[in-house]
């Protein structure tokens, strides 16, 4: 039986708590941590848990009853319980995103060396079965080589939403739609095609006055293998449509799931591809469904790989760094006007938090 401490007690810790009570074979909830009590009290009683409630993370570090822990915590925070746990050899699952800048993310990294534990990366959305349909058959090659590649984070937030304390500041919330809307989106996309060697971004802030951070960014990203891939992030798109779409040199797939083939008709115009539709579509629904998806799917993988021994998980803390890299060349291109190579080097501006707070555009002033 593997114990459990979740630290936070916002509203992703119900997600959280909802995804390990899937496992109440497996794992049991041993620990909710509130600065508060209110909210950990409420959800003790809703999911009737038989745990204790602390006031500060640092009193669980030591206990033996507790060997994974869920952090739910804002961003900035992340590094510091995060790195403090995995020294004391707990397991950790940290939601996204990792950490608001690389050198925290580092810091988290050599805390998992040391302590020989696990450290996975929430990224609930590589735990659904179109994602992994799509996956399928652009690993196997089947729409060819992926020449363009749309990535469309559309989401829509009003003022209100910065009303909480730590949103809409670089402090804090380490950044905007980019680092909090479109990470799971960034995510899917390195997952899929891979990390871009070069980036070309501008950010804004359009309809948030009491936001110091943007609310649109538009990217272009330049893969090694000559294709382009865009990428939008917005709180500022009524309707809120999702999408990633992979353009191969064969054939179009996308997310949610579309899928054309054309060939070279006379004069070179195009002419559709059903025989090669076909054998694309058998592949992808050869996939065999997930047994758990999103944050449920997540945490099996975790469990499981604690449970093995193993420790390998889909998405570790390299991975999720990997996520934090292609999000500060996105905000270092955006601030400086310039392209930026990746990978980063840590002379870079937006490196340490310390940096990036210090020079990181300021739209507006946090009312």
């Amino acid at each position: 039986m593997i114990n459990i401490a979740i630290i936070g007690t916002g509203s992703i810790a119900s997600t959280h708590l909802e995804a390990f009570a899937r496992f109440r074979d497996r794992c049991r909830i041993m620990a909710l941590v509130d600065r508060s009590g209110g909210k950990a009290a409420k959800l003790k009683e809703r999911f009737g848990l038989d745990c204790t409630i602390y006031s500060d993370y640092k009193e669980v570090l030591s206990l033996e009853s507790v060997d994974l822990v869920s952090i739910c915590t804002p961003p900035s925070t992340h590094a510091d319980i995060a790195s403090d746990f995995l020294l004391a050899g707990k397991h950790v699952l940290v939601e996204k995103p990792m950490a608001p800048s690389l050198s925290e993310c580092d810091r988290m990294l050599e805390a998992a060396a040391q302590g020989q534990a696990l450290l996975s990366v929430v990224g609930q959305n590589r735990f659904y079965d179109p994602i992994c349909r799509v996956k399928r058959v652009i690993d196997a090659g089947l729409a060819g080589r992926i020449v363009h590649t749309e990535v469309n984070s559309y989401w829509w937030r009003g003022s209100s939403y910065y009303d909480v304390e730590w949103r809409g500041t670089w402090e804090n919330e380490g950044g905007g739609c980019v680092m909090n809307h479109a990470v799971h989106h960034l995510d899917l996309l390195l997952w899929l095609r891979g990390m871009p060697s070069r980036v070309h971004a501008v950010t804004a802030n359009t309809s948030h006055r009491n936001s110091q951070v943007e609310d649109l960014s538009i990217a272009v990203l330049e893969y090694p293998d000559g294709g382009l891939a865009q990428v939008t992030s917005s709180v500022v798109h009524h309707g809120e449509e999702q999408r990633l779409v992979f353009q191969g040199e064969r054939a179009k797939v996308g997310i949610p799931w579309q899928l054309y083939a054309s060939e070279e008709g006379e004069g070179g115009f195009p002419k559709r591809n059903p025989d090669l539709e076909v054998e694309i579509q058998r592949a992808a629904e050869e996939v065999v469904p997930l047994q758990y998806t999103g944050h449920a799917g997540q945490i099996d993988d975790v469990l499981t790989a604690i449970e093995t021994g193993s420790r390998q998980v889909l998405i570790d803390g390299n991975e999720g760094r990997n996520t934090i890299e292609l999000i500060m060349a996105i905000y270092e291109s955006a601030a400086t006007g310039k392209v930026v190579t990746l990978p980063l080097a840590k002379d870079s501006i937006f490196y340490s938090r310390e940096r990036i707070i210090g020079r990181a555009p300021r739209f507006h002033q946090q009312a």
